[in-house]
């Protein structure tokens, strides 16, 4: 019999299992029948090994069913679940092997209580279909998850950067030229980059830049800055010098093929922030803002000119450093996209370091609370541009108080323009809980120029009754008043 694959081994055991299960038969008595050792036949049932021709027709033999019904593929009704997900190619994809768990070790998993992990991914499947959840938001779950559990620093990536930054001669002090990241590409690479090389194809007029892998051609979208230019180049710089085969040719991931070609944009995106934001330096960047006696939003602004860095790079980088060479390791991280048109909020991305933390994204279209300087800043700057006053990025600081749970994070936000979507703005938050390690390390925290506002998840869950900001009505807290009322009533008539 040809090799069998793994999912094809898993299914043969679990039939094996779930055959032998429904007739009684301990380890023992089908060793005896079959001339097997137990050992062997477990194995089997875990997916680890599959039998030859044989020894099958023993197996087969023992349990009282032909060759083919023990072979074929179809599970019984309580398993089809597992089969299905088994048969896709899904759970081979899972980076399982990242969080050092081994696909045999989920099988005796579903073994052991096929029924209810049949029930239990069912109910998964039924979930992401209804939230209209694809293959991708598995992906980018697995590797926000991966991330969160190395607190985002990754030093074998931190270290590649520093030795390519250190044979290129590229500025350990600040901004690192474009132009020097484009001639290493071009020279050491042998890229070609079109400047304007999207201007012929209006429908990527959303895309930041192509790669065509057979001409190594790099095209541009026209409208990109200088930064946004550098970051592109230091992500294909990454590509190519940690040799990450497994990617898409777009800047951005539109379809997930794989899990190793989200995990090589990670890599690819986290060397060009190494480069662009040396360690060192922005360590010590860092060092000299929480030594300031007052909240100055300007030095943010200035060391997003110093790396000529995005919002998003720069608290980005934050997450690195932070936690291991600042202790701060609570923290969250989320960018926003606002369509001022219509007035909406959409997270499109987040990081929670340590825990999970109060302020995340909300899939049931519910009113993110607009105390959030996330949310309030955007709307600033949205104010701005329609009275023709704004200017640049806008920056804040705030400490929010979360009413529940009475945890407290200092906020810092930027606020900005999306590029090369002009019509969308978009606002990157970095939050720390503040604790005595933070008190002790950010001279500023009690400045009375930074704002305390009390806050909480959504509008829809928020019992916070006067508040002039609500932009839709607690019907949680009213469904859970309610609730509660009833349960009164019968506590009462017992």
């Amino acid at each position: 019999m040809s090799q069998k694959t793994a999912n094809e081994r898993i299914i043969f055991g679990l039939k094996l299992k779930q055959l032998r299960q429904e007739r009684n038969l301990n380890f023992a008595d089908f060793a005896k029948q079959t001339g097997m050792s137990v050992s062997y036949l477990n194995e089997i049932e875990k997916g680890k090994k599959f039998p030859k021709e044989d020894k099958i027709e023993l197996l087969a033999q023992a349990l009282g069913v032909n060759v083919a019904e023990l072979t074929s593929l179809e599970l019984g009704k309580n398993l089809m679940p597992v089969a299905e997900l088994l048969s896709s190619n899904f759970l081979n994809e899972l980076p399982l092997d990242l969080f050092d768990i081994e696909l045999s070790k989920v099988v005796e998993i579903i073994a052991n209580a096929p029924a209810k992990v049949g029930a239990f991914i069912s109910t998964l499947v039924e979930l992401s279909r209804n939230y209209a959840l694809a293959e991708e938001n598995f992906y980018f779950g697995a590797l926000r998850s991966y991330l969160e559990l190395h607190n985002n620093y990754f030093e074998d990536i931190e270290q590649e950067a520093a030795a390519f930054a250190e044979k290129n001669k590229l500025p350990y002090e600040g901004f690192v030229p474009v132009e020097q990241l484009a001639r290493l590409l071009e020279k050491r690479f042998n890229y070609t980059i079109v400047d304007n090389g999207l201007a012929a194809y209006p429908e990527l007029a959303d895309i930041r830049s192509v790669f065509i892998p057979k001409s190594k051609k790099l095209l541009l979208n026209s409208r990109l800055t200088d930064m946004q230019k550098a970051f592109q180049f230091g992500k294909e710089l990454g590509f190519n010098y940690l040799n990450l085969k497994e990617r898409a040719n777009t800047a951005s991931l539109l379809r997930v093929n794989s899990f190793e070609e989200v995990l090589s944009h990670f890599k690819a995106g986290y060397f060009s922030a190494a480069l662009l934001l040396n360690r060192e330096s922005f360590i010590r960047d860092m060092e000299a803002f929480f030594r300031q006696p007052r909240w100055d939003g300007e030095f943010i602004l200035n060391l997003m000119r110093k790396y000529q860095a995005s919002p998003e790079m720069l608290l980005q980088r934050m997450t690195n450093v932070l936690p291991k060479y600042f202790g701060l390791e609570k923290l969250f991280l989320l960018r926003f996209i606002q369509t001022p048109a219509n007035g909406s909020f959409k997270i499109d991305k987040e990081l929670h370091l340590n825990r999970r933390h109060e302020p995340h994204a909300n899939a049931l279209n519910e009113h993110y609370c607009r105390r959030w300087l996330s949310v309030s800043l955007l709307a600033d700057l949205t104010h701005m541009q329609q009275s023709g006053r704004y200017t640049g990025a806008l920056v804040g600081a705030q400490r929010s108080i979360y009413l529940d749970s009475k945890d407290e994070y200092l906020c810092f936000t930027i606020a900005r323009p999306a590029y090369p979507s002009p019509e969308k703005n978009v606002s990157v938050t970095i939050g720390v809980l503040v604790d005595e390690v933070l008190r002790k390390r950010i001279k500023f925290l009690d400045d009375p120029a930074i704002s305390t506002r009390e806050v909480h998840t959504t509008c829809e869950r928020c019992p916070i009754m006067d508040c002039q900001e609500r932009a839709a009505m607690p019907l949680v807290v009213e469904a859970k008043e309610r609730r509660k009322r009833v349960q009164r009533v019968l506590r009462e008539l017992e």
